[in-house]
């Protein structure tokens, strides 16, 4: 229903928001009597449907449409005039008051109509917020079905498919098929299902909230059977070029599924709508088109997936703009014709949109000048053969046809042989081949060597497996068709290749080599194709490697075996040849066994090594300390003494010279042997002058340790070579002896005699002493003479026999003579050589006790060592 509906007194004025939603206020019938028109601005915008209750204040600014359809811009509403504007305006005050004081409204969104059919359901998606923002929640709910208003009762007339307390949540037997899916809070979706034809009609909402009411409205369109869908279509399809058709139904229910499926391949993506602003099916079709869819129908369908039937079914033609498409026909049909006879083709369009207006002929993708749809070739010849196109144009693009590929049919043209490189070397594998152009190609082929036929030879190739030189020579062939044999044209030498052979080094020296002789080789080959042009060599150190000789300048000794290379375009190597110098032997060295430490009686081997002579005659000499020793190649020790220690050499020569290995230094080791003690002066020393005695020995390694005995073998704690006596005391006087040692072992020197003389001083201090005591010891014994006299006497008068104690003295006059100060333990001797003739000497014996022996000690132990 669209643009405003009115009437007197049975029903109320209606105003539609773009016919969405009705605005009905309630109390504004008992107010007027005539029709008048409310509307704002809200009514109007988009698809929102904006209702007033009673108690509400309507928002007045707005654009409101005249009866007549002329408009007016107002912040109020306009009051229409039907005799005057004085006889309305009581009526129109009156409606201001009430609009003015009114405090509820509320906005409804959902679809203007909806679509359906018997049997189906029916989806009404609902949304509704009150204009006081949260809050207010709806009391009750009540579906009416073509209602109207009674002004009388101030109640709404109709079928009430649904009434249903919000708060209570109770409701009536007439809500088997209406289900309320909404809330109290914004949502009144509805669902009606099944649905049946006398559905059709107005729907009203009726909700209360408190003391504010209200009224939504929309149609339902109610089908026996189901509608068919809407397909979009492009305004232009081309060729190739993709394209999206839309199939869309204004329905969709959640408890009545549908699907839409099209008569075309091609990707599909379905989609549904279940908004307060529409309620639709969609089917998006994409695919890409072709000259064969022009003229073709779409089809869109409605299936019940189901009862598995369809519902309905939408067709639409298809107009595909592509370019024409064409073929040829050609006489003869293959295209098959001897040279001379004639060819017909024609080109023909199967199909253009839009329709073509040019024709071209195009051989082996050159245009040619003949235009039209059909070509005639008269009296064909072999250059006409290739491939023919035909191309036609529109306002859409050009397309060309297949191939046509027109064959000419000519005997074979004189034959000639392909031989690439005409050079080829030896051992290879060599193909020729025969060239002729025919058509049909040659079957049969005849080979000639030296104008020789070649039995067995048929084919358009000639292959020899690794040629020879025999094989190098003129060829030739004859290529042969169905139409006849063709001639020869010209023959292909084939020129076979190698590197040189026979390649030899020659040695031209007329002697033996010796080392450090200058060598003179060339090289020399039988036969070479093509020509040699450079020479190699191997040899490391010698001069001109490119020329036929070659020069080696002072020959060593190790020179490696010499080899030479001969090349043209490929080289060939000769043999190695051996110079055999003669020289002297190399790297004489001595080998001993063992080859630890040596020591004195052990066996030792010595062996005299070369690591090469030539000539291999050799012979062995031995040198000690540079002198002879003897001939062989070992030298062999028994049991090897210190005398054996040297510097030893072997020599080995042969005819060419002499070579010596270097000095190899013999070292045996031994224990201490031949110590003596060695006295300085060696001819005694005066008392109180500094004596030096040294421990000599012979040992290897050198001694490490001494140790020093005097001649009661007491050890003196003195561990070095020399023992020095600073100053020399009559006491140090008497034998010595050393003892050496090392890790092999130990030795002692034999006693020597240390000789101490009395200095002037001590002679006169003696001499008196000794007169003084001479004397003494007389008195003594004739004191005692008289005493033993008197004892005996005694004795005999008791009747004692006593023995004498031994202590007794006497003195004698002894001869002149040097008397070895260590004859005994307890004596005392003077000597004075000067006074050798004219001094007695006066012994005394006394016993020794342990005192006199300590007493003896201190006197010999102050001595000083060194």
């Amino acid at each position: 229903m669209d643009g405003w509906k009115k009437g007197r007194s049975a029903s109320p004025t209606w105003c539609w928001a773009d016919g969405r939603g009705m605005a009905y206020p309630e109390k504004a019938h008992e107010l007027l009597e005539f029709p008048i028109l409310l509307c704002n601005q809200s009514l109007f915008s988009g698809d929102q449907g904006k209702g007033v209750g009673i108690g509400a204040q309507e928002e007045l600014s707005g654009r409101c449409q005249r009866p007549g359809g002329s408009k007016t811009n107002s912040s109020w509403p306009r009051l229409l005039p039907r005799h005057s504007t004085m006889h309305l305006l009581g009526p129109s005050l009156l409606l201001l008051e009430y609009l003015a004081f009114s405090d509820s409204a509320w906005n409804f969104r959902h679809p203007k109509t909806l679509y359906a059919w018997d049997g189906a359901c029916v989806w009404i998606p609902c949304t509704y917020s009150s204009v006081k923002g949260g809050g207010h929640t709806l009391d009750n709910l009540t579906v009416y079905h073509n209602f109207t208003y009674d002004k009388k009762t101030k109640h709404y007339n109709g079928t009430i498919l649904y009434n249903k307390s919000l708060k209570t949540k109770e409701s009536t037997p007439s809500q088997e098929r209406v289900q309320f899916l909404g809330n109290n809070r914004n949502n009144c979706t509805l669902l009606i299902n099944p649905v049946k034809v006398n559905d059709s009609g107005l729907l009203g909402l009726r909700v209360t909230s408190g003391t504010d009411k209200w009224m939504a409205s929309l149609n339902l369109s109610i089908s026996e059977s189901a509608p068919q869908p809407h397909i979009e279509l492009h305004q232009e399809i081309r060729e190739d070029q993709e394209v999206t058709v839309t199939c869309s139904l204004n329905f969709a229910c959640r408890d009545y599924q549908v699907h839409l499926q099209w008569s075309l391949e091609g990707s599909v993506t379905t989609s549904t709508i279940l908004s307060p602003e529409r309620v639709a099916t969609q089917s998006h079709l994409s695919f890409q088109p072709k000259w064969t869819h022009d003229g073709k129908n779409l089809t869109c369908q409605l299936w019940d997936p189901m009862k598995q039937r369809i519902l309905s079914e939408k067709t639409v033609l298809l107009e595909v703009k592509h370019a024409p498409n064409l073929e040829i026909q050609v006489s003869p049909q293959e295209a098959i014709v001897t040279e001379g006879e004639s060819v017909t083709m024609r080109c023909q369009v199967i199909s253009s949109n839009p329709p073509h207006w040019s024709v071209s002929w195009f051989k082996d993708r050159t245009k040619l000048k003949e235009q039209g749809t059909t070509l005639v070739l008269p009296e064909v010849t072999r250059t006409m053969s290739g491939q023919y196109t035909c191309q036609v144009s529109n306002d859409v693009g050009s397309r060309q046809s297949d191939v046509v590929d027109l064959q000419v049919h000519y005997p074979p043209e004189p034959s000639w042989v392909q031989l690439s490189p005409s050079s080829i070397k030896e051992g290879v594998t060599v193909e020729l081949t025969c060239m002729s152009v025919a058509n049909p190609p040659p079957a049969n082929y005849t080979w000639y060597f030296n104008e020789q036929e070649i039995p067995g030879k048929n084919g358009r190739t000639f292959q020899i497996p690794q040629v020879l030189v025999k094989h190098a020579g003129r060829y030739s062939c004859l290529a042969e068709n169905s139409l006849g044999p063709g001639s020869v044209d010209r023959e292909a030498d084939l020129n076979v290749q190698y590197p040189p052979k026979g390649v030899t080094t020659v040695i031209q020296n007329p002697t033996p080599i010796r080392e450090g002789d200058s060598v003179t080789l060339s090289c020399t080959f039988n036969s070479s194709n093509p020509r040699v042009t450079r020479y190699n060599w191997n040899s490391p150190g010698s001069q001109d490697h490119t020329s036929q000789k070659l020069t080696i300048q002072k020959v060593t000794w190790d020179a490696q075996p010499v080899k030479c290379e001969a090349c043209n375009q490929w080289c060939s190597w000769s043999p190695s040849v051996n110079l055999n110098v003669l020289y002297a032997p190399r790297d004489v060295n001595i080998q001993i066994s063992p080859n630890t430490e040596i020591q004195s009686e052990k066996r030792v081997l010595l062996q005299c090594q070369y690591s090469s002579s030539r000539p291999a005659d050799v012979h062995f000499f031995w040198k000690k300390d540079g002198s002879l020793l003897k001939e062989g190649k070992t030298l062999t020790f028994g049991q090897i003494f210190p005398e054996d220690s040297g510097t030893y050499h072997c020599l080995v020569n042969n005819s060419i010279g002499q070579t010596s290995s270097k000095a190899y230094e013999l070292q045996v080791l031994y224990a201490p042997r031949r110590l003596r003690v060695s006295i300085s002066p060696k001819d005694g020393v005066v008392e109180g002058k500094t004596a030096v005695l040294t421990c000599e020995s012979d040992a290897n390694p050198p001694i490490s340790h001494y140790d020093w005995f005097d001649g009661k073998n007491q050890d003196l704690h003195y561990y070095g070579q020399m023992l020095r006596l600073e100053p020399v005391k009559l006491q140090h006087a008497g034998s010595y002896w050393c003892r050496g040692t090392n890790r092999l072992g130990q030795s002692q020197s034999p006693p020597t005699t240390l000789t101490v003389y009395y200095s002037a001083a001590t002679i006169s201090r003696r001499a008196a002493l000794g007169v003084g005591f001479c004397l003494a010891i007389f008195l003594l014994a004739i004191w005692g003479v008289k005493l033993q006299r008197s004892w005996k006497r005694i004795q005999r008068q008791q009747g004692l026999q006593e023995s004498s104690s031994g202590q007794s003295f006497f003195v004698r006059n002894l001869k002149a003579r040097r008397t070895p100060q260590a004859e005994r333990p307890a004596s005392l001797g003077c000597y004075n050589p000067v006074m050798e003739d004219a001094v007695s000497y006066a012994t005394l014996s006394f016993p020794l006790g342990e005192t006199d022996t300590r007493r003896l000690s201190s006197v010999m132990t102050p001595w000083r060592m060194v």
